[in-house]
């Protein structure tokens, strides 16, 4: 208690916009929400070593449990009572996604920029006022599609886009993990709801289309099948195939988070040969018109914080105003925008077209 109170102290007694700079000229970093992904964002901004971070979180437990593993940190019980304390240089949004837009919609009248954790929204209500207040406001912000950081990704792309294979023809992704080992507590977090970005399709499927949105460009029609197939105490869908148009190219997605082996595949074949990625090997591979056998770039990620401590310093390059590469608000609506056109399709059977 005397901690927390010293905390309140030191907060109160800077002044606007100095929160985080009074030890350093670090900027200050406002972790919302406190969950599985907002305690990974926390602790990947302290470990770049490059920002001061503070959060916030209406769930009594979940305060606590921050507090106790990081006991330099200050917390807060609620949005509001953290931005009373001081100016945020940038809030990193983790609630669950129908709050995004409107939190970032007050992130960015406090003056901050955002990281708004996957997927944008869960629906197009008040992101044409979001892109047009981000905009006005010239602050970065940005989605936290993690594929954008991964480096066997990031090298795959940049081969792609020099050109030397040509046009995408077809693109197959397939996908699969026993979610249950990863998320343990998915029956009681936002993933047991689409009202709150629960179910394949947002939860994990999105990741592969931004990924791919990335590469290729936006699709533009979507014809989904998606069933709740195995997973206990949930009734979202835990399997979804899609058969997509990006444009010229045939796109296929295959996902569920029932198998037991965490593999995910993207292969890309193009005019003049193809391009594979393998996430769960780390490795990214070439295969030439006339080769006969997959040239393989290693691109080894020693612990899953890396790609988010990457992440976290990409945001903060961005602050800066240098090159990012992270997604941006306009990329992840149209990745939002595959969303509903897949939830829409699964439920009528029907190929939906996406502006």
């Amino acid at each position: 208690m005397l901690r927390l109170i010293l905390q309140a102290k030191i907060f109160s007694s800077m002044a606007a916009g100095q929160v985080g700079k009074c030890m350093s000229d670090h900027p200050s970093v406002l972790v919302v929400g406190c969950g599985s992904i907002g305690e990974r964002h926390f602790r990947c901004f302290r470990n770049t070593g490059r920002a001061r971070v503070g959060a916030c979180d209406t769930n009594p437990a979940l305060r606590a449990h921050i507090r106790a593993q990081y006991d330099d940190e200050p917390v807060w019980e609620n949005l509001d009572a953290a931005l009373e304390s001081s100016v945020w240089d940038a809030i990193v949004i983790c609630t669950p996604a129908n709050s995004h837009v409107p939190i970032a919609q007050r992130a960015l009248a406090h003056g901050s920029a955002v990281l708004i954790e996957k997927p944008l929204s869960i629906g197009l209500d008040g992101v044409d006022a979001l892109v047009t207040q981000a905009g006005t406001s010239r602050k970065p912000v940005v989605v936290a599609y993690v594929y954008h950081s991964m480096p066997a990704m990031v090298q795959a792309r940049a081969f792609l886009l020099a050109g030397s294979l040509g046009k995408p023809l077809q693109v197959t992704v397939c996908a699969g993990q026993h979610f249950p080992e990863f998320r343990p507590a998915y029956r009681d977090i936002y993933y047991n709801n689409h009202a709150t970005g629960g179910g394949a399709i947002q939860d994990a499927l999105t990741h592969l289309v931004n990924a791919v949105e990335w590469i290729i460009g936006p699709a533009t029609s979507v014809f989904c099948q998606a069933a709740h197939m195995a997973l206990e105490g949930v009734t979202v869908e835990d399997t979804v195939s899609v058969t997509a148009r990006h444009g010229e190219t045939i796109v296929s997605y295959s996902l569920n988070q029932f198998q037991i082996p965490n593999e995910t595949t993207v292969a890309i074949h193009c005019e003049h040969g193809s391009v594979k990625l393998e996430a769960h090997e780390q490795r990214w591979g070439v295969y030439r018109k006339g080769d006969k056998a997959w040239e393989w770039h290693s691109a080894k990620v020693t612990h899953r914080d890396d790609l988010f401590t990457s992440q976290a310093n990409s945001f903060l390059d961005a602050m800066e105003g240098k090159p990012h590469g992270l997604c941006s608000l306009d990329e992840a609506l149209r990745t939002l925008k595959f969303n509903l056109a897949a939830l829409d399709s699964a439920r009528t059977g029907k190929v939906i077209s996406i502006s």
